[in-house]
């Protein structure tokens, strides 16, 4: 997956990208590097629990994405910004082939680079993510602009914890409504996918989620799985979307090992 004598070194800073600069974390060394690609609004903080049962013999490569934790805020907030920064770190910090570690976005921009460069990634862990489903139509689109609204005065809070971004209540929910309508055109992706992807399944709801709208996403993978057997479930885990990545992190750090193992197998193959 790597250059085994190839030795990195550890970093951490601002990294220039565009109009912005990302916080970016390296830990360097010889091990698989593997990239950690948060939540929508989230921050690099909630992947420790996932490095530290990894360990040190892994290359770990975290970082924020435009105003989310210690990041810089910028004009563009689009999902394309997001592929263009993840190529930004990838480049900067000469990581080839990594596995890609996503929660929730996070995922749903894991297996769109995938797709897009499959020689340059070994595989996708997909944390709770992503589903082939997604609201397209502007009733649902208005009811989550809504929502962001009427929650704008707990923004700054949430955001201490790493939970928010540097934005308006306005930019947080096109975010989420863009995310939905590419999450509903993502089955030809998954689809076409021909490295290693595997899910960790949250239960339960998310923040903001009712009428069992979480467990209906889940239930949309079921055809893409019988379709490509590059996709698998590693692990249905009890907690909910938004406590996941802190409960469930050895679910996670395992469904890393796997990937790891599969890409070494293959590439012993003849």
């Amino acid at each position: 997956m790597t250059n085994s004598n190839a030795t990195y070194s550890a970093w951490s800073g601002m990294l220039p990208v565009e109009d912005t600069a990302l916080a970016v974390t390296d830990t360097g060394g010889t091990g698989t590097p593997v990239v950690y690609l948060n939540g929508s609004y989230a921050s690099q903080r909630h992947w420790r629990p996932v490095i530290n049962d990894l360990g040190s013999g892994w290359r770990h490569i975290t970082y924020d994405e435009r105003a989310r934790g210690k990041s810089k805020k910028s004009a563009d907030y689009s999902f394309e910004a997001c592929v263009r920064d993840l190529d930004a770190v990838l480049k900067a910090r000469g990581v080839e082939r990594p596995i890609l570690v996503g929660w929730s976005y996070g995922a749903l921009l894991g297996v769109h680079w995938a797709a897009r460069n499959p020689g340059r990634v070994a595989g996708v862990v997909g944390v709770d993510g992503p589903y082939p489903y997604g609201w397209t139509d502007d009733a649902r689109h208005e009811y989550i602009r809504r929502m962001f609204h009427k929650g704008r005065w707990l923004l700054p809070i949430v955001r201490l914890v790493g939970n928010a971004a540097r934005m308006s209540a306005e930019q947080h929910a096109e975010i989420n409504i863009e995310a939905h309508i590419i999450h509903a055109a993502l089955e030809p992706v998954l689809a076409s996918l021909t490295v290693p992807v595997r899910y960790v399944v949250a239960s339960g709801e998310a923040l903001g989620s009712k009428d069992n709208w979480q467990e209906q996403m889940r239930t949309t993978l079921d055809p893409v799985l019988a379709r490509n057997p590059n996709l698998t479930i590693s692990a249905k885990v009890a907690s909910n979307h938004g406590t996941i990545v802190r409960k469930d992190f050895r679910a996670i750090a395992e469904a890393t090992r796997e990937v790891a193992a599969l890409t070494r197998e293959s590439r012993r193959r003849p």
